[in-house]
């Protein structure tokens, strides 16, 4: 089963009236936004709004606008992450920056977040605005929290959690706490769709956070994205705490030096395995999708729960 399945006729129809949320007659801003609509994803974050809705109802329209709410939403801070670190690349594509420039992909951003607010507002969806942005604002913590700590390069497994949960698990949470709401789920219906995304968001990140270092495994050729951006990923935390002093020292001077150099990368990467770095990220990414399933058996029976579940399955088990 794809977890895709009994929501094809809603992402379907997604599909085909998302890009006129946020068309606009000015030439060049347009000729973008179709650009952007080009870089379509798995659609995991809409498929958890419809498939959550499904769960406790049907989707209706507001389900709709819901997902359309978190897509515009998550699509504007994809745009300024990009900007942050300087990225070229967007799902295969050549990103918003890297194509018109900075200060162009910042304002294509802004005017994505206005049109959130806009159609939130017009349509009286005021509780589905409240749960987005209180997302948005999360996220934007967590960015600011992960550039202080990259600093000092401080960052120990409690403060790693923060980072994750308020950069990548609010935003799957929102898209939960979004598909209940919109079919008039009670409160702790709501609350209980939005513990699942949290904890289904944390396990999504570990493993992303473990694919730069399954690359590695698979091709024999260094990676290191995240030691490059100096990101202190999990496997790389725990691996720390368990070098000895000299070990430590090493590993840290690669981290600090942002490190382009092959071998260098390959020594990181050997010894975060060897230290136990990937089987503890891959025993807590479990540890997080194993809550979700908890969490998820309190949802009512049916197909849509089952296609949640198969969801959680593929996200400890994604390739990229």
């Amino acid at each position: 089963m794809d977890f895709r399945d009994p929501i094809r006729a809603e992402l379907t129809q997604f599909n085909k009236e998302f890009p006129k949320a946020f068309s606009s007659k000015v030439a060049l801003l347009d000729l973008i936004l179709r650009y952007v609509v080009r870089q379509k994803g798995k659609q995991l974050r809409p498929s958890l709004v419809f498939l959550v809705a499904k769960a406790y109802g049907s989707a209706a329209e507001r389900s709709f606008r819901g997902a359309t709410l978190v897509e515009l939403m998550h699509t504007a801070t994809l745009v300024h992450d990009d900007v942050v670190d300087e990225s070229a690349v967007r799902r295969s594509m050549f990103s918003i920056n890297a194509l018109w420039k900075n200060k162009i992909a910042v304002l294509v951003g802004d005017y994505m977040l206005s049109r959130v607010l806009l159609l939130a507002v017009e349509s009286g969806d005021h509780d589905l605005l409240k749960i987005v942005s209180t997302a948005v604002r999360a996220m934007s913590e967590g960015e600011l929290l992960q550039i202080e700590k990259a600093r000092r390069l401080d960052i120990d497994e409690s403060v790693y959690y923060d980072i994750i949960q308020k950069k990548t698990a609010s935003l799957m949470a929102s898209c939960c706490a979004v598909g209940a709401a919109s079919v008039g789920a009670d409160e702790a219906e709501v609350r209980r769709a939005e513990s699942f995304g949290n904890a289904l968001g944390m396990g999504f990140q570990i493993q992303d956070d473990l694919l730069d270092y399954q690359a590695y495994g698979q091709s024999g050729k260094p990676s290191g994205i995240d030691v490059r951006e100096q990101k202190m990923t999990l496997p790389l935390i725990y691996a720390l705490r368990r070098a000895d002093s000299a070990k430590k020292r090493e590993l840290m001077r690669i981290v600090r030096r942002k490190s382009n150099d092959p071998e260098s990368i390959r020594i990181l990467m050997t010894d975060v395995a060897s230290l136990g770095g990937l089987d503890y990220a891959r025993e807590r990414r479990d540890h997080f999708l194993g809550e979700a399933r908890g969490i998820l058996a309190e949802f009512p029976a049916g197909e849509a729960r089952q296609a949640l579940e198969v969801l959680v399955d593929f996200v400890g088990q994604r390739a990229k």
